[in-house]
């Protein structure tokens, strides 16, 4: 029985008003949103009904946000969807040359794969370590970063063993890293930022500072992981209890550099990281020494290479494949990028993608990714992106435009790897610690951060360039939501940072857990 026009038109007029607890949702998020200590700042909110497409909350959706790491929802999305969660990357080591007698007379050549993590972060199930705080963060001071439990060079080591079980003793030629896969650039965001398809410990030193057990001994520093390429000069003191802890690394030529400073004799043992610069050559360097604790002899210099030339690419097809070396899959390098927001994994990405399509550049990178948005569904022409981490110039987000890539990865093969891959709100990554232990949102919400902050050294206060979060949530009454929002130039007062605006975020997510449909 068809209903009455003027049934419909009510219907439709009362389908459109708000309900009362979306008007309750919205008075509590106001009433943080417009706080005196965002009147200079801006926000970007959307939040929907994960089944329906039904707005429940927005505020300027539509308007460009400083997105910070939330950009990595895009590049590993794109990844994701050209490589594939169960992609492995394998990196060869080739014999040119003939071995007789157990001697090589030739070279061995290395040819990077862009594998991000090479077996530096596997567990003894296979699967992909990471520190809620990576290390790679550890010289912000920001947080306290730590090491996870695995060895930063089993598949150098690995390597090593299959060439000495391969029945080789000696080799009088040279050791070569090939990292023709595609050209190096620069990446955004802290930490190690250059980008080559040759990543060894994330191209960083592990400084490790363990204060002396009373004050004025000289405190416990060594290096992750040891090798003789580089020399560390390190005098650090321990001073007394309570005392900040103040250190300095300082580079005093290519491979030597100093540790100076001091730290509590009260304080936790630290981390600091010193950058590698040349990351295909201290590889071919870690390469050496495990070979020469496999009892293979090496005539090859371990600070540089002779200038020997690389064999065209197509003539590896013709070399004996002597070692090889397989990555974990896929999905457990997205783990990584996305929960504990690595920039170095995340700015290589649209390089490993233009290299699958046998491309060189990061501008092609960029550019497959934005064909893969568009293709998916996402309104590329209300974005911008100059990198794959967060934190370039050009990078700007909408809300609307960062929901409808949510709904569109839920819809793909990918949609669990993609997911289970965000950081877990009170559980995991750069969500660990949001929320009070006792939140009932705790659980329920995954989701990328993004951070970006600047020193405003007229005023002497950082100046919040960017906070925020975008994902899935869950509430209390078991609606599933897709959600983003952003708070972008908030000026922090002296001694605040930006932890406060991941605890307001948290907040609202509490809100929309317990008021949400």
């Amino acid at each position: 029985m068809a209903l009455p026009i003027r049934w419909i038109v009510l219907l439709v007029l009362m389908s459109a008003v708000p309900s009362r607890g979306d008007e309750v949702l919205a008075q509590k998020i106001d009433e943080i949103i417009q706080r005196p200590e965002y009147k200079q700042a801006h926000w970007g909110l959307l939040v929907i009904d994960a089944k329906s497409g039904k707005t429940i909350f927005e505020r300027e959706p539509d308007r460009l946000c400083i997105p910070a790491s939330t950009t990595k929802l895009y590049t590993c999305a794109t990844a994701l969807g050209i490589l594939g969660p169960d992609h492995r990357f394998t990196t060869p080591i080739y014999q040119n040359g003939e071995v007789k007698n157990g001697v090589l007379h030739g070279d061995l050549i290395l040819v990077a794969s862009g594998d991000l993590s090479f077996g530096g972060r596997l567990t003894k199930d296979g699967k992909t370590a990471f520190a809620n705080y990576d290390h790679t963060y550890a010289n912000s001071g920001l947080m306290a970063s730590s090491l996870t439990d695995t060895n930063p060079l089993h598949a150098i080591e690995d390597l090593a063993k299959q060439i000495a079980k391969a029945g080789v003793r000696e080799i009088d030629g040279e050791i070569l890293i090939d990292e023709r896969l595609f050209e190096k650039a620069r990446g955004t965001g802290s930490g190690p930022d250059l980008l080559g398809p040759m990543i060894v410990n994330d191209n960083v030193l592990d400084i490790l500072v363990k204060p002396g057990k009373k004050e004025g001994e000289l405190a416990e520093v060594r290096i992750r992981p040891e090798s003789r390429y580089f020399q560390m000069d390190a005098e650090v003191k321990t001073a007394e209890k309570g005392k900040p802890t103040r250190l300095t690394l300082n580079a005093t030529s290519a491979t030597t550099f100093s540790v100076r400073g001091e730290i509590a004799v009260d304080e936790k043992p630290l981390i600091r990281v010193y950058f590698v610069d040349e990351p295909a050559i201290f590889a071919r360097a870690l390469l050496i020494e495990a070979l020469r604790r496999q009892g293979v002899l090496c005539s090859a210099s371990l600070f540089r290479p002779a200038q020997v030339d690389l064999p065209d690419a197509s003539r590896y097809s013709t070399m004996p494949r002597i070692a090889s070396y397989q990555s974990e899959p896929f999905a457990e390098t997205m783990k990584v990028t996305l929960k504990v927001s690595h920039n170095l994994y995340a700015s290589t990405l649209p390089l490993l993608v233009a290299a699958k399509n046998n491309e060189r550049t990061l501008p092609q990178g960029l550019k497959r990714q934005g064909l893969f948005l568009k293709e998916l569904g996402v309104p590329v022409e209300t974005i911008s992106f100059a990198g794959g981490a967060g934190g370039a110039g050009a990078d700007s987000i909408t809300p609307r435009a960062t929901v409808a890539l949510l709904q569109q990865m839920a819809k793909r093969p990918e949609a669990n790897a993609y997911f289970d891959a965000l950081p877990s709100i009170g559980v995991d990554g750069t969500l660990a610690d949001v929320l009070p232990a006792d939140s009932p949102v705790k659980g329920k919400v995954q989701a990328k951060t993004g951070t970006l902050v600047y020193f405003d050294l007229l005023n002497d206060r950082m100046l919040l360039r960017s906070k925020a979060l975008a994902g899935r949530l869950e509430t209390a009454k078991g609606t599933s939501l897709y959600f983003a929002m952003f708070v972008n130039n908030v000026p922090l007062a002296t001694g605040v940072t930006p932890t406060r605006e991941g605890k307001v975020l948290g907040a609202i997510c509490d809100l929309i857990h317990r008021h949400g449909p």
